[in-house]
């Protein structure tokens, strides 16, 4: 009896960890918060991806606006009735060759399979939420030759001061129209990138958060399995001590 009361129950040292209290609704925690981070890490790849899609057509759409205001400059210098035809026809072969340079423009704004800003482009959509009903979405905008947002055609030319001042006029309108999408583009941008800064310092704040809670875990068990082996270790050297003293005490009857 005097043994059995000295040492603590064998039985609850050797309890698994998981089984005391608390410690269950703490391992689920952290099973939600690792969950959650596999979710975080594939929304940050959902979210590049349209985010470089995005800046691809911005990319293009820049080009495009500088390539329009060169075409530009072409065109008010041939429109100049004191020019000779030779200087002209020489403006009017820059100036194709900057209208090609648009149609090569749209059609390397490719990225993975995806352009955005050739005739019937692709709208871009990003995951906002777990259960994919809510998205982000970046619609496509076409600045191919022709196209809704650039009335200038593939076969613009001029051969007098009349046709190519015609053209200055179409292609202020055009300049301004591409500088349109592209601030619709931008903010397109803006909203997929401030979002993906988002996911990641979720992900970051939950990763920091598992390692704290999980370091708390094994550092609170560690200190309890610690006093309740120096409890059994006391409890034995308490033991040992009884049972010396009743040989001492049997001896004196001896």
């Amino acid at each position: 009896m005097l043994g059995r009361s000295l040492i603590p129950d064998s039985e609850r040292f050797a309890a698994p960890l998981l089984e005391r209290i608390g410690v269950r609704g703490r391992v689920q925690l952290v099973l939600w918060a690792s969950m959650t981070i596999v979710f975080a890490v594939a929304l940050v790849s959902f979210f590049s991806a349209p985010l470089m899609d995005v800046d691809v057509a911005i990319s293009a759409g820049e080009s495009i606006s500088d390539l329009l205001l060169q075409m530009k400059q072409k065109a008010l210098s041939a429109s100049d009735t004191t020019l000779d035809t030779n200087s002209r026809v020489a403006l009017n072969d820059d100036f194709k060759s900057l209208r090609d340079q648009i149609t090569k423009v749209v059609n390397n704004a490719d990225f993975n399979g995806v352009n955005m800003v050739k005739s019937g482009g692709t709208t871009v959509y990003a995951l906002a939420n777990d259960s994919g009903s809510t998205k982000m979405t970046v619609a496509a905008e076409d600045l191919s030759l022709g196209g809704p947002n650039i009335s200038l055609t593939a076969a613009a030319s001029f051969n007098s001061a009349s046709s190519a001042s015609a053209y200055i006029g179409i292609i202020d309108s055009d300049v301004a129209s591409v500088n349109t999408t592209l601030t619709k583009l931008g903010t397109g941008s803006n909203a997929l990138a401030a979002h993906l800064k988002f996911v990641k310092n979720l992900q970051d704040s939950l990763t920091t958060g598992i390692s704290n809670l999980v370091d708390a875990d094994m550092a609170s068990e560690s200190a309890q399995l610690q006093a309740l082996q120096t409890k059994q270790q006391l409890g034995v050297q308490a033991l040992s001590i009884a049972n010396q003293s009743t040989s001492i005490m049997l001896s004196l009857f001896r």
